[in-house]
């Protein structure tokens, strides 16, 4: 590309100006001066340009002037004149706004950059993906200290070619403002790993776990000049828990660097003695855990088949006490009420944790909040969780419930206790919520007993993260279950000490800290028009196969909006509104002596073909989508609602109008 003289004039004398407020010229005398005296022999004083670029390339000089010279375009020129073209690799549907970064000079952080994969075997066989093609991606996800982090979508290869940075800010919560700047010392005390998980997405948009690993980042404390090369070998999740999956090649550097790094022997010890501290807590804990369960069976020897669960398994296949897995969370502004906290998780996507081979056996995995948020989906284990430490963090007395439903499958709910005594239990999966009330076995027959409502047979045990308690009424019944917590002939429980002990916070524990909950990414309204487009195109087509011509009713579709506000307003709210406008609206858009039919239904997934299969299997919508006759005018309206985490409740209306011919 070439210049005219004015133009090359100008970016010179922008460049000059840029290096100028950098003070470049200063700093290379510096690095000139320093080099000469630190690198060169005294016999040997000649100094190559070469040398002289490696040395400020290595002190980050030549970066920092590239990060500083940015050229900006006009984005709406830009949208103007010529629309993006597509990636030569892969379709990145939610490209991330590159922000310039602010750092706080006053402030210590942690630059972690990854810099590719290899040895990622399952992909050995991968075709080089042609251009323009979408193909599986992986995407990595960090969380560290409230802080979370998103690589861009890199194709799934053998070597992946991950190429991003990540500054972690490292500072002591607890020591107020006057200590932001924190040395060495104080931060070896910071434990908190650096959680990173790894995310595959395939070419439908189905995302599953790879790996989850925590790093130790506290090496670089140890390190000269405060930069050390890690390569983090990931290992797979669940029954692969053991088998290596790739390796990543992770830079770790300190910023500002410290003026004096610790010994070796020093973190080492530290890591060891907190080790040994961790070990010993679940040591003390386990010897209390087993002790607790022989008094329970003591109590009555059928207790041995009640669903009493004190341990489950990790991502990691490692185990640690259920009450880890809850703690109270703060949606911040993102979510308004304990209803819509419910509705939110409802629509994070439900998966059973996947087994090899037959047999029908559930494959226990409880996974930590961070791979369940960047999965988007999860057990109903995972969806229990989250949804008894949002209800804790609306500040209501909310416990995690393990029993069973219909024909004895093993399922986990949520369960409120209100001041007044109310009962309620929450259904994770689907939002739904049942006021419990239990029925008296020894009544009268002519007594009325209530029916229950809920799904739920046999319940064994509730926690949260502070109490465990195991029932031992003499049925673990639900309908018949008092749950009257403070009574310990109804429920045994345990030591709220032990607990405390191994699960934080207040503790130095395995289990990682919660990641805070992200805003949406998504479009609502962008996304509800792709859709709807991709919808009529795939109707379109549908009709064309059975020889049907589709006639569009505009008017019809923007009248069914009001409907899908309201199907999830109800589901969000319990409250049904806004029924007679809709019906008044369409009774006055069809003429007389015209038939409306009208079909809504409800996902958890942006997928237009996925969701159209899944329309035809209902009767009701293939007589809507296949309608033949006089005057026939079709309908579809869209509606995404976004929620957290990007995740989204879609709400899909077909309906037709015709003429009724007898």
């Amino acid at each position: 590309m070439s210049l005219p003289p004015e133009k090359a004039s100008e970016l010179k004398q922008i460049i000059q100006q840029q290096l100028l407020k950098m003070d470049v010229h200063g700093r290379i005398r510096e690095v000139l001066a320093e080099t000469i005296r630190e690198e060169l022999a005294p016999e040997h004083q000649q100094l190559s340009t070469e040398d002289l670029i490696k040395a400020l390339r290595q002190r980050g000089i030549i970066d920092d002037v590239m990060k500083e010279l940015k050229f900006v375009t006009d984005v709406n020129e830009k949208e103007r004149t010529s629309a993006p073209k597509p990636s030569t690799h892969f379709v990145d549907r939610e490209p991330p706004v590159l922000k310039k970064t602010n750092i706080d000079p006053t402030r210590r952080y942690l630059y972690l950059q990854v810099l590719g994969g290899k040895a990622f075997l399952e992909h050995l066989q991968e075709p080089e993906p042609l251009p323009g093609q979408i193909c599986s991606t992986f995407t990595l996800c960090l969380h560290f200290r409230n802080q979370r982090f998103r690589s861009k979508p890199v194709p799934c290869a053998c070597e992946p070619d991950f190429h991003d940075g990540f500054l972690l800010e490292v500072h002591k919560d607890s020591l107020g403002d006057g200590s932001k700047m924190v040395d060495g010392t104080t931060m070896l005390s910071i434990c908190d790993p650096v959680h990173m998980v790894l995310i595959k997405t395939d070419t439908f948009g189905e995302t599953s776990l790879v790996a989850s690993y925590f790093l130790e980042w506290r090496s670089v404390l140890a390190a000269e000049n405060g930069i050390t090369n890690i390569a983090v070998e990931l290992l797979g999740v669940g029954t692969e828990s053991k088998v290596s999956v790739g390796v990543l090649n992770i830079r770790l550097e300190m910023y500002p660097q410290l003026s004096k790094t610790l010994s070796p022997e020093v973190t080492t010890t530290q890591f060891a003695l907190e080790r040994q501290k961790t070990a010993e807590k679940e040591r003390l804990f386990l010897v209390y855990a087993k002790q607790w369960w022989r008094e329970y069976l003591q109590i009555r020897p059928t207790h041995n088949v009640r669903l009493v669960k004190i341990f489950a398994q990790d991502e990691n296949g490692v185990n640690h006490p259920v009450c880890s897995y809850v703690r109270p969370l703060r949606a911040g502004r993102l979510l308004d009420t304990p209803r819509q906290a419910a509705r939110f998780v409802s629509v994070l996507g439900y998966e059973r944790a996947p087994v090899i081979g037959g047999g029908g056996g559930k494959q226990e995995q409880w996974c930590s909040l961070l791979a369940f948020l960047c999965r988007n989906k999860g057990d109903c284990e995972d969806h229990a969780n989250l949804l008894c430490s949002l209800l804790l963090g609306f500040g209501l007395e909310a416990f995690v419930c393990v029993g069973t439903k219909a024909k004895g499958v093993p399922h986990t709910w949520v369960m409120t206790c209100g001041i007044d005594g109310t009962v309620a239990f929450w259904e994770s999966l689907t939002g739904h919520r049942y006021i419990h009330r239990p029925i008296n076995p020894d009544d009268p027959p002519a007594v009325e007993q209530p029916k229950p409502l809920y799904p739920y047979r046999t319940i064994g045990c509730v926690f949260n993260h502070q109490k465990f308690l195991g029932n031992c009424q003499p049925s673990d019944a639900v309908e018949v279950c008092v749950f009257d917590l403070h009574d310990e002939s109804k429920w045994k429980p345990m030591s709220e000490e032990a607990i405390k002990s191994v699960c934080p916070p207040g503790t130095t524990s395995s289990v990682p800290p919660f990641p805070p909950l992200c805003a949406s990414t998504v479009d609502a309204a962008v996304a509800s028009n792709e859709l709807e487009l991709q919808l009529r195109m795939l109707v379109s087509e549908h009709r064309k196969d059975l020889g049907l011509s589709t006639v569009w009713d505009d008017h019809l579709s923007y009248l069914l909006s009001p409907a899908l506000a309201a199907y999830e307003l109800e589901r969000a709210t319990s409250i049904s509104a806004g029924n007679e406008e809709f019906q008044d609206a369409i009774k006055r858009a069809v003429p007389d002596g015209h038939t409306f039919k009208g079909f809504p239904i409800h996902f958890v997934y942006r997928n237009a073909r996925r969701a159209f299969a899944t329309c035809l299997r209902s009767p009701f919508c293939e007589e809507i989508l296949c309608c033949r006759g006089d005057q026939v005018r079709l309908a579809v309206r869209v509606r995404v609602f976004t929620y957290p985490e990007s995740a989204c409740a879609v709400w899909i209306m077909f309906a037709c109008k015709y003429r009724s011919v007898l």
